[in-house]
This record gives structure tokens, sequence and C-alpha cells, in this order.
């Protein structure tokens, strides 16, 4: 996931042209508006197609909004392009709401895979590397670049500028708000991940794995 932003009239890292002597103006302080708060956005990048997708949540970062994320990239994106797939193969860091210690998202990548009928084969990076992911340098980046200097002022502005990237290659993204609610500390029992129909690979098997359907 992209590092959370703060919404508002906030300064913003890199430089943008302006008319002389007519700066933007933003906060002295970066305190947080307690109307407007943070943003999360969390991208899918796909290699083959070079598309990207950012779910930009307003609620907490956890492995439910993680796997919903998944979620609404393969409806929106996935499955219009994979529509006969019945597999995916997701690159994740170590850390994080993604993290390969997570219960939480062992469990909604199962609720994911019975859902839309596909087995999801999830690889973490190793602890240390997670800049290693091509979603780094191919996505986020550009993102960055986009927005260098621009106030993102409101939620409407900040769709606007990730949906507008680009890049000489032709990288697409797409970009929606997710006002759902995520709540913390939701706790998973060990009863619950003996559901997971989960099978681990011989290498690093707590990095490597896939989930797969249940049908029962």
């Amino acid at each position: 996931m992209k590092k959370k932003e703060l919404v508002g009239q906030y300064k913003n890292n890199g430089k943008e042209l302006h008319p002389m002597k007519s700066p933007e103006k933003v906060n002295a302080h970066d305190f947080e508006n307690k109307k407007l708060g943070k943003v999360a956005p969390f991208g899918i990048y796909d290699l083959t197609q070079n598309t990207g997708f950012i779910n930009l949540g307003t609620d907490a970062d956890t492995s439910a909004f993680a796997v919903e994320s998944i979620r609404k990239w393969w409806f929106t994106m996935g499955k219009p392009l994979y529509p006969n797939s019945n597999k995916l193969l997701i690159t994740a860091d170590s850390g994080g709401s993604n993290g390969y210690r997570r219960k939480l998202w062992k469990t909604e990548l199962q609720k994911l895979s019975s859902e839309i009928g596909c087995s999801i084969s999830v690889c973490h990076l190793p602890p240390g590397t997670s800049k290693w992911n091509k979603i780094e340098h191919r996505l986020f980046s550009f993102i960055s670049q986009n927005w260098r200097g621009k106030p993102l002022v409101s939620h409407e502005v900040i769709i606007s500028l990730i949906s507008s990237t680009t890049t000489q290659k032709g990288l697409i993204v797409k970009c929606e708000l997710d006002e759902n609610k995520y709540p913390k500390g939701i706790q998973v029992s060990d009863e619950d991940i003996l559901k997971v129909n989960m099978k681990m690979d011989d290498f690093h098997g707590e990095w490597n794995y896939t989930i797969l359907p249940n049908t029962s």
C-alpha cells in the first residue's frame, strides 16, 4: 500500500510551475483535518496489462480492507480482462495489512477465493525487500510524480490525480473511493484458520501458499 496521505490544503513534496508571485497557499502545519482526515491508497498492479487500480480508503488499513481492494480490482478490471481465469497470483509485502503473519488476511482471502471461484496464490517478498515489488516502480512512483507539488485538497482531487497518471509505455490507472468502515482488532481463532483451504509450498511455505475455494 502507498503511504497514507493527509487530505486538505497541505504541502505536497515536489515542485509545480505557477505564475510568478502566485505560489499555491498551503497550511503552515500538517495537523490532520478532523473532517477530511487521511486516505489510504491500496494499489494493485497488473504486470501483463500495465494497468493499475487504486482503492482509496478513508478508514483503517486492515487486512479486510486489503482483500476488499483485491475484490474491487477483480470485478472492475480483472474479470473483464481474464473472464476464463480460475487462478490469481498475488505478490505482497511480508508485513502490513497483507503480511504473511496476518490471520485475518488469510481468512478474508478464503472468502474471496470461494466467492469468485479462483485459487489465490500468494508470494510474500522477504522481510526488508518491499521495494523489490514491481508496483513500487511501475505504479506508485508515477502517481507521486503526477501529484508532486499539488495539495491533495479533496477526495475528488486525489481520485482525479491518480486516474490521470500515465507513462510513455501506456500505463492506465483506475481509482475508486472506498468509504466503508474497517474495524481494527478483529480476532481470528485457530479454529477459523484451520478452516482455510490452504496449501503451503515446499519452499518457505509461510511466504508462499495457495488458498483454494471451499466447496462445502
